[in-house]
């Protein structure tokens, strides 16, 4: 079962989210916060899995109760659920420690997956949001093509769909192997590029254009 905290100062929203979540059958909603005050107070108490969290919020925002949060909390991950679309926020949000960042005009089914992801995965980033990071970092220069030569072709495929946001549930789907098999091809991929997050992974894919033609389409 999987513990959601949710924070937003529209009371309105919490509703139907509320509503939303506790009709899955493994996901329970153990309380609500207005800002990142009341939500830090709350897992003083009690330790959710997640918390899906807001960024704009009165006397403590979403960007400074998520680093107070990963620092003080490290066991309890961070979901960020905004509408704000850009790296100004996004950047910050994911440098406090957010597992994940999803936005407000997201379907159900997104918000739902992100969740899910966060929990078995500990990091999940909507395909939009990998797409600002990479045209964030993609002027960086310099070109590792030795780092993806080192990679097998399977690799090469795996860290595309990573790229393009899959989980590994999907990617299992999408090749034709196990999930187990992804998640081994997927440590063996950060091993050699050398990065431990998922963020870290996108971030080189970007300054040093591996599958630069798959990323172009």
């Amino acid at each position: 079962m999987i513990s959601v905290l949710v924070v937003d100062d529209h009371a309105i929203l919490r509703d139907g989210i509320r509503s939303l979540l506790e009709s899955q059958e493994d996901i329970i909603v153990v309380g609500e916060a207005e800002n990142g005050a009341e939500a830090i107070e709350f897992i003083k108490g009690c330790r959710p899995n997640i918390v899906l969290m807001d960024i704009s919020m009165p006397q403590m925002n979403g960007l400074e109760a998520t680093r107070f949060i990963h620092d003080h909390f490290p066991q309890v991950k961070v979901l960020i659920l905004t509408q704000h679309d850009n790296l100004e926020y996004i950047a910050p949000a994911l440098q406090a420690g957010a597992a994940g960042y999803v936005l407000k005009r997201s379907g159900r089914r997104e918000l739902l997956n992100a969740l899910r992801q966060v929990h078995e995965q500990g990091v999940f980033l909507a395909g939009r949001v990998t797409r600002e990071l990479l045209q964030d970092y993609s002027h960086a220069g310099g070109s590792h093509r030795t780092e993806e030569n080192r990679l097998t072709e399977r690799e090469r495929q795996v860290l595309q769909l990573i790229v393009d946001g899959k989980s590994n549930k999907e990617i299992a789907t999408t090749l034709g192997i196990s999930a187990k098999t992804v998640s081994v091809h997927r440590t063996n991929v950060m091993a050699k590029l050398d990065v431990q997050t998922t963020v870290e992974l996108i971030r080189f894919v970007s300054r040093n254009h591996l599958l630069a033609s798959s990323l172009a389409e």
